[in-house]
């Protein structure tokens, strides 16, 4: 499940998206304007700036903007970087593999069934782009979520 930060984090790369290029945004602002928390939104942007997906300028004129086009950003990228690995559990996991030590990994139907769910999600997140994600109307994924079901 995707936490609130990953949630707050791209709801606020969705608001840097909108704005034109190189223009600075408030954390002030976005925060308002998306309904997050400012100080749990100050650390979300710290990791996303780390990360290489923002960019950030100190003082009275400062603020945010992203360090990309919002096409060369990646949702499963971003959801890596602020969630961690996809995958429902730890046997699934292509980045943080666990071995799980109550079953058998090669006849377990839990984890291969888990194995698809985290394929199924990674070739979702890791093939849309932020400027997809922003420019998708929301009748369109109602209607595609309804034809998956």
């Amino acid at each position: 499940m995707l936490t609130k930060k990953g949630k707050y984090g791209l709801k606020a790369l969705v608001h840097l998206s909108k704005m034109p290029p190189g223009q600075l945004a408030f954390v002030g602002d976005i925060a308002a304007k998306n309904n997050i928390p400012k100080k749990f939104l100050d650390a979300i942007l710290g990791e996303l700036r780390n990360a290489g997906f923002v960019q950030s300028r100190k003082g009275k004129d400062g603020g945010y903007r992203l360090a990309k086009q919002p096409s060369e950003i990646k949702i499963g990228h971003v959801v890596r970087v602020l969630d961690g690995p996809l995958a429902p559990i730890s046997c699934a996991s292509r980045s943080q593999y666990q071995r799980c030590e109550d079953c058998d990994e090669a006849t377990c139907q839990v984890r291969h069934m888990m194995m698809e769910v985290r394929h199924a999600v990674a070739e979702l997140l890791d093939n849309r782009s932020l400027a997809a994600m922003r420019d998708a109307a929301n009748d369109d994924m109602e209607i595609g979520l309804r034809q998956h079901v």
